[in-house]
């Protein structure tokens, strides 16, 4: 069995120290944790975490039976496959000396959808939303023109409506 990426959504109550049972069971049992984000959902007293995690199968199910025994966890979804929508936020400071430099910058910014944020003589700082794939492409063509600084959110991820991954499918 190979480790793979598993992408955990955890709908837990918002109070204080649940983060921290989430992370301590994980660290408890030897389970790393890749990427992290939480926020409060529509109700607010309801936070969604969503965490990558890397493992077999088995380890997935094992984290997943042991996340459902917290208390104030109230679901816990595996999410895989084409029944959900995913993004990674990446905000990058990359190189562009001379004309050529530049011309080379934009024209890679139109190419993947970066939006420029700031630029200066040498530098442009721009943002690209996009899948875990997408941001990776993006940075790796980046690369020979200089990332000169880098910050990448964790991905986030929504379930797909059922009629809507149904029409999808086809």
């Amino acid at each position: 069995m190979s480790e793979h990426r598993h992408l955990i959504s955890i709908l837990v109550e918002n109070s204080p120290g649940e983060l921290a049972r989430i992370v301590g069971l994980f660290s408890g049992r030897g389970f790393n944790i890749d990427s992290l984000t939480v926020n409060t959902t529509l109700e607010p007293d309801k936070s969604r975490v969503v965490l990558t995690t890397r493992g077999d199968s088995r380890v997935v199910e094992q984290i997943t039976k042991q996340l459902n025994k917290l208390v104030r966890v109230h679901k816990v979804l595996h999410i895989q496959g084409s029944s959900h929508l995913e993004r990674e936020l990446v905000l990058a400071t990359v190189g562009c000396k001379g004309a050529n430099g530049r011309e080379e910058a934009e024209r890679l910014f139109r190419l993947v959808g970066a939006r420029v944020l700031s630029f200066s003589n040498q530098t442009f700082t721009v943002e690209l939303t996009g899948t875990e794939a997408e941001v990776d492409h993006f940075l790796e063509l980046a690369r020979p023109l200089g990332v000169r600084n880098m910050v990448r959110s964790a991905p986030i991820a929504i379930s797909k409506p059922a009629e809507e991954a149904v029409e999808g499918a086809a």
